[in-house]
């Protein structure tokens, strides 16, 4: 996936993700020179080392650059960067034809001629540079905000001219809008186009695709297989001569359906006059031809074969030819024409032959005994050697009388050997039924078994409105009430169809609690299995709280098919740090671990210290009773590595005062000790510790210095008493 804020070709800035497709994904971007939006279709990553899935894309390109009209999505520009295939086009604000039928079912008629009076427009130009688009679908037809409705997606859409890709065993678009003959594997033609336009329309009246089914071979096979359900047995309010339009658009054989789409469209321009509202029901011609049958050859043979004469033997044997000379052409052509037609009189003569050879004496015809009484059927049929079984089966009908017979099986004038068995069919008369309770059935099936019990498809009437409580294509409610007796050949039945709940705005649900906002979306008619649960933290909004959902308060909102994502607050993700002072720094590490702080986001700093013990934490940054983020914070610790040795300087030699004052300079505590030496008086003997040594800052360090040398001449007490006297 292509990166959000990327600009391709330095020009077109990526703003957001549109959708994707089989070969492409679509953005939404902005073109930064013209200052608009447009969209841009970028190759799959998994498609860009196809070659052959890069020139299907450049001849899209090349295709839709040729396709200059109103109602197509223009190419602006084509481009590759970085080994990605793009094509920049037209951004149409709106939505696609799927969703407008969706949201807006049932339509004006005279909004969907409109519709179909664009769409065909743009077809038209489309098979004019011969080119098919082979994939028309209301999911390719976008309407914008003013109606004006734009075809897209020539992906598939191949010229004619390309003979190496018009292949007959491909099968290409989507199977429900399919034409008969790409069902079958034959190449797709300009009215392979127009089938799938006339889909199109069935879809707009009906709101319905024709045929569905549990795959797509079920519902292609439909397609060459089944007649189109009659559009005015959905509505019938619909003019013939619209539903005309649809017949004629999808009729099983291109030769019966509109040669062109601007043929369509002139039929179309009219249909809703006044004077063809009511014209007769539009019928193919191509495959009208009537089964013919072959009335039984009679017992004996007919005067006109028996008359025939026996072809002679030397007739039709074959002759040797004679030698053909240049000068007698005719006579060699004239015996090749009698050999000929020896030849097919006898092979008349060997079938005639065959036939009543193979033919049995034992067969009868079943004598037609509609509208006899049962009484009278049996008399009939047992004359004619056949056996009437005992039970027979009851048919309403509205043209027989109760008691009389409807039909025989088998079938009457069917020849069948004596004795074959016959069941009779008694009509019940144009009986009234119960209506059966078909509430919260599918419609499709309930108007299945309502044919089966005798409703003609005109006699059943579809209406649709929206539901908060009944699912999407399950009824309503129906007009007669269950248990009411109807007749099915001349009474008229409703059914009211859900199209699933009416668009909801969706209010802020911002600040609920997540249980809450749930509720409020049930009451919107908004299905439990459409609500996504999303966890985010939040410094601001307390924990189970919603923070955000997408989409945003006043969307508009499809209860059935789309989905919301509320964020809901876990609460806040930061923590307050512990104070970590006199922790080992292993210690701390894994403390702060436990607050779900990782290893990378603490720093280790070391400090000298003489009171906190090598290894173990002295202070942090921040300190202890701080908020921290602990996925996007850092927290330094500050750690002890012991505490500052200094070296004792050499004092000897120095006066006592002169070492006091550079020990103290150095930061230790000095102790003066004097010992008798023959040094000068006060000179520095030595220090404890001895100068050299490494010890804390702080420490006491003793000089001990000299008292000086003893006098030479010691005097005894008495004198030193004189002298003191």
């Amino acid at each position: 996936m292509i990166e959000i804020g990327r600009k391709l070709n330095g020009r077109y800035q990526i703003i957001g993700n549109i959708g994707s497709g089989g070969m492409a994904n679509v953005f939404l971007a902005h073109d930064l020179i013209l200052d608009r939006d447009v969209a841009v279709k970028v190759l799959r990553f998994d498609f860009q080392n196809d070659q052959a899935a890069i020139r299907r894309f450049q001849r899209e390109a090349l295709a839709a650059t040729e396709l200059v009209h109103p109602n197509i999505v223009s190419v602006y520009d084509v481009g590759e960067e970085d080994g990605l295939q793009y094509l920049v086009m037209e951004y149409v604000k709106g939505m696609d034809l799927k969703r407008y039928i969706q949201t807006r079912y049932p339509m004006m008629y005279g909004t969907v001629v409109d519709i179909m009076e664009q769409i065909l427009s743009a077809v038209a130009l489309a098979h004019e540079h011969r080119i098919i688009h082979r994939d028309l679908k209301p999911q390719n037809i976008l309407i914008d905000e003013d109606g004006v409705v734009k075809i897209t997606d020539f992906g598939i859409a191949i010229a004619l001219s390309e003979t190496s890709i018009t292949q007959t065993n491909t099968m290409l678009g989507s199977v429900h809008y399919l034409s008969p003959e790409q069902a079958r594997g034959s190449m797709a033609t300009n009215q392979s186009d127009i089938y799938a336009v006339g889909v199109i329309l069935y879809e707009m009246l009906t709101g319905n695709v024709p045929f569905d089914g549990e795959s797509a071979v079920t519902i292609a096979l439909k397609h060459f297989q089944e007649e189109i359900p009659s559009v005015r047995a959905f509505d019938a309010n619909v003019p013939q001569s619209l539903e005309n339009v649809v017949l004629h658009a999808t009729a099983k054989d291109p030769a019966d359906r509109y040669k062109t789409a601007e043929e369509m469209s002139e039929d179309l321009y009219t249909v809703l006059a006044a004077n063809r509202l009511n014209e007769p029901r539009w019928e193919p011609t191509a495959l009208m031809g009537e089964t013919k049958v072959l009335t039984p050859l009679p017992e004996e043979m007919p005067e006109a074969f028996a008359a025939m004469e026996e072809p002679k033997e030397a007739a039709i044997e074959a002759e040797t030819p004679e030698e053909v000379t240049v000068g007698k052409p005719k006579k060699k052509k004239k015996q090749i024409i009698i050999i000929v037609g020896l030849l097919l009189l006898a092979l008349v003569a060997i079938g005639v032959g065959l036939f009543y050879a193979g033919s049995s004496k034992g067969e009868v015809k079943v004598p037609d005994v509609r509208d006899k009484t049962e009484a009278e059927a049996r008399k009939l049929l047992e004359d004619a050697e056949l056996t009437v079984v005992d039970d027979v089966k009851q048919l309403p009908d509205d043209t027989i009388a109760e008691g009389n017979v409807v039909k025989t099986d088998p079938e009457a004038k069917s020849s069948v050997k004596k004795g074959r068995e016959v069941t009779l069919y008694i009509s019940t008369g144009n009986k009234k039924i119960n209506m059966a309770d078909y509430t919260g059935d599918n419609y499709k099936d309930a108007i299945e078994a309502m044919k089966k019990l005798g409703f003609p498809e005109s006699n059943i009437k579809i209406e649709k409105e929206n539901s908060s409580e009944v699912s999407a294509d399950k009824i309503i409610r129906q007009t007669p009430e269950a248990n009411t007796e109807v007749d099915p050949k001349t009474d008229q039945a409703t059914l009211v169809v859900s199209m699933g709940p009416e668009n909801v705005t969706l209010d802020n649900y911002v600040g609920y609690s997540y249980d809450n906002a749930v509720a409020a979306l049930l009451t919107l008619g908004i299905k439990e299995g459409n609500i996504n649960y999303a966890e985010e933290a939040s410094d601001t909004v307390g924990p189970g709280l919603v923070i955000s959902q997408n989409p945003g308060a006043g969307t508009s909102f499809d209860p059935s098919n789309d989905k919301i994502t509320l964020t809901v607050s876990t609460g806040s993700d930061k923590i307050t740090l512990g104070n970590y002072a006199g922790y080992s720094y292993d210690n701390a590490v894994n403390a702060l671990a436990a607050e779900g702080i990782s290893a990378d986001r603490i720093t280790k700093e070391e400090q000298a210290s003489d009171s906190v013990e090598s290894g173990s934490v002295i202070s942090q940054e921040p300190a202890a009773g701080s908020t921290f983020d602990p996925k996007t914070g850092r927290i330094k610790l500050i750690v002890s590595k012991g505490a500052e040795l200094v070296k004792v300087p050499n004092v000897g030699t120095m006066t006592r005062q002169a070492a006091k004052s550079e020990l103290e300079k150095e930061g230790f505590v000095v102790v003066e000790q004097v010992e008798n030496s023959t040094q000068t008086k006060d000179t520095v003997i030595r220090t404890d510790p001895a100068a050299g040594s490494s010890i804390k800052k702080g420490s006491t360090v003793t000089i001990i210095y000299s008292s000086g040398p003893a006098d030479p001449t010691p005097q005894n007490d008495q004198n030193k008493e004189e002298t003191d006297q």
